[in-house]
């Protein structure tokens, strides 16, 4: 505070040193939450849902920190293109790691609700995951007519 000013009045900086360093501390530990999931997470799902859900939302405001004490207009399209990519990559790579770790079968399936990947993973091994009770015969693409 300015010692002059014995009113007690906040200035601007102050308001937006007080919200940057708010962003910085959840930002902070928003990311220390999702490293502790990784390690301490049981299975494959439950890291990659640790790694992914708090890791943006922590750099999102850990951004919105560092553009609100650069105080310049210019800093914020960089900000918003790396926040941008983030959203981007991030689900894909979630994807492809429990795709992979699905397939390698790094994972519980009893904690599993639904498992709506198992048919396609079946049919693209060439075994059909459906009973084969009261289906005719495959005839090799003929027509039956």
């Amino acid at each position: 505070m300015n010692p002059d000013n014995s009113s007690g009045d906040f200035s601007g900086d102050t308001v937006i040193d007080a919200v940057s360093a708010v962003f910085m501390l959840v930002g902070a530990l928003m990311s220390l939450g999702a490293a502790i999931g990784l390690l301490r997470f049981p299975d494959l799902m439950s890291r990659m849902h640790a790694a992914t859900k708090p890791q943006v939302l922590g750099l999102f405001l850990l951004l919105c920190a560092v553009g609100l004490q650069m105080r310049t207009w210019w800093v914020w399209p960089v900000l918003v293109v790396a926040w941008i990519f983030q959203l981007l990559t991030v689900p894909v790579s979630a994807h492809m790691v429990g795709r992979a770790g699905y397939r390698t079968k790094h994972l519980h399936p009893e904690l599993l609700s639904a498992d709506e990947l198992e048919a396609v993973v079946q049919q693209a091994a060439g075994t059909s995951g459906f009973s084969d009770e009261g289906a005719e015969p495959d005839d090799g693409g003929r027509d039956r007519r």
